[in-house]
């Protein structure tokens, strides 16, 4: 168990001793306490249904599980990442079945634990899947706040201090792009900031469509690369523009699309009869982590009269590094942002905001339903608090206090350490690669994507085989099997394009030394030797 989970574990369970010296009920051998009835049991009418003391005191065993089960094992090196069962042993396991009667307190922290040790330990260092990792103990402090109180973020009434506290994180993100004023919100997951941004977009270019529908539009044309992230094709979809009318424009060897192309494929665009009037450009595809230039593509959407977006909900956090903020140079050009801080800064799923540099209101006048029972105009506070209108949803999770949080622990300087670090990682690991045989790197990464394929021993040399990359392509998935199934780490694969199926890892988590780095190489070589 590291230093920092021990002292943490040491606190939490000094809180959890005092309150249970609080508590009138005592934990009995067979799990049921002393005391009034169960939580659920039959009681007088005139008495709550539910007993809080005893909810408390089966919420304090639980924490005790969740610490040591989650944020101690599950950070441990010395632990597996996954305690990998095949579908039909795992529902056994878990005894997924939902009865007529309920169970003893026993039995559900046993659940609990069951749940913690079949679940990926997404908190283990060795976990580079996907583009989230790691652990921050101040943004979870957040997230398990914000599910206590548990409150809905549309106004100021019945969530006043995160209607402000959103205001203020939304402020200093839109600061780190380079923006004095504008406008946001926090949306569950990037790929609903991004549509948030094409449906502004749309909206501000013709307003009547809000009115009087798709009937009142012409054909439009959306742009973006051909390594974006597939949310845009959804949007199209969901907003009736069509898929096929979002048109991809070329890529260059790094994955960062070319302006040259744009240009060319919105004047294609127009030839079709197509009216353009989004571009969708990317800071850190999912896959290769690619940065588009975005001053060429600003000048286009210029001279063009387009909105320009930019999906930065992977790469965003460069923004707080002198080092590498240079990667989105141009970001303060764009008329929207897509950032994810439950990506690279850690603050946990989820956590994605749209930034706007619009200060006229059109993400309300966008969304707006003006409901009269939730946003009367006649309130004793000023009702321009009240932020649910900017939504699409109604009930919205508190997505602001575990930043603000986290933020307020460690600083801007803090943070700017953890992206560095990163990208000190990703050089050590790119450098190993290139001193070991069987490592073939697909280009030099510019993010903290690293891809590349392992070519095991017996392919080595035959690369002009016929069924070269036939046999490449079962790699992969096979490395992928065997590190699961023994748990040792998780890094995921894919195929892109004319490309076999490759490794890509992501070196994002704070906890991660060169020695993981090392082990990571060592651990694939070890799974993939005998291929």
């Amino acid at each position: 168990m590291n230093c920092y989970c021990v002292k943490t574990v040491n606190i939490i369970m000094k809180l959890l001793q005092l309150y249970s010296t609080l508590s009138p009920f005592s934990w009995l051998d067979d799990g049921t306490t002393t005391g009034p009835s169960p939580l659920y049991g039959q009681q007088d009418m005139n008495e709550p249904l539910l007993d809080n003391s005893e909810g408390q005191l089966f919420l304090t065993e639980a924490f005790k599980v969740i610490i040591e089960e989650v944020l101690c094992k599950g950070t441990d090196v010395k632990e597996k990442v996954c305690e990998w069962r095949e579908p039909e042993e795992l529902a056994a396991l878990l005894d997924l079945e939902l009865r007529e009667n309920g169970e003893p307190q026993h039995q559900l922290l046993q659940r609990i634990r069951d749940v913690a040790k079949y679940s990926v330990k997404t908190n283990h260092p060795r976990f580079f899947n996907q583009l989230f990792a790691g652990v921050d103990y101040h943004a979870l402090t957040g997230r398990f706040l914000t599910e206590a109180l548990n409150t809905s973020q549309y106004t100021y009434e019945v969530a006043p201090v995160f209607v402000l506290m959103e205001d203020e994180v939304l402020s200093k993100l839109r600061s780190l792009v380079g923006w004095a004023e504008g406008d946001g919100i926090f949306c569950p997951g990037g790929t609903m900031s991004n549509m948030y941004a094409m449906n502004v977009a749309r909206y501000r270019a013709f307003p009547e469509v809000k009115l009087k529908g798709m009937w009142s539009l012409p054909r439009l044309a959306v742009f973006t690369s051909q390594q974006s992230h597939y949310s845009v094709m959804k949007a199209a979809a969901f907003q009736g523009i069509g898929t096929e009318n979002v048109f991809k424009v070329k890529v260059d060897d790094r994955g960062c699309m070319i302006p040259e192309d744009l240009g060319e494929t919105i004047e294609l665009a127009k030839s079709q009869g197509a009216v353009p009037f989004f571009v969708h450009a990317t800071s850190g595809t999912t896959v290769q982590g690619a940065f588009d230039p975005l001053e060429p593509i600003a000048d286009i959407c210029d001279r063009q009269g387009l909105w320009m977006h930019v999906d930065a909900a992977w790469g965003g956090s460069v923004l707080f590094s002198k080092e590498h903020k240079h990667l989105m140079r141009g970001v303060e050009r764009a008329d929207s942002v897509t950032w994810n801080p439950h990506k690279m800064m850690l603050t946990g799923l989820q956590c994605s905001a749209i930034l706007l540099k619009d200060t006229t209101h059109l993400l309300k006048h966008c969304h707006s339903a003006d409901a009269k029972y939730l946003f009367q105009q006649d309130k004793f506070y000023d009702t321009s608090l009240d932020t649910g209108d900017k939504s699409i949803q109604c009930g919205r999770k508190v997505d602001c206090l575990k930043l603000w949080l986290m933020w307020k622990a460690v600083g801007s300087k803090g943070l700017e350490e953890r992206v560095d670090r990163a990208f000190t990682h990703t050089r050590y690991l790119v450098e190993e690669m290139k001193r070991r045989e069987g490592f073939e790197l697909i280009g030099k990464p510019l993010f903290v994507n690293v891809c590349f394929w392992f070519i095991p021993p017996s392919l080595r040399g035959k690369e002009n085989s016929p069924d070269y990359n036939d046999r490449l392509s079962k790699v992969a998935p096979v490395i992928k099997e065997r590190m699961m199934k023994q748990g040792t780490m998780m890094l995921g694969y894919q195929p892109q394009g004319g490309r076999v199926n490759f490794f890509r890892m992501i070196v994002i988590s704070p906890q991660l030394s060169h020695q993981d780095m090392t082990f990571c190489l060592n651990e694939i070589e070890r799974l993939g030797n005998d291929l």
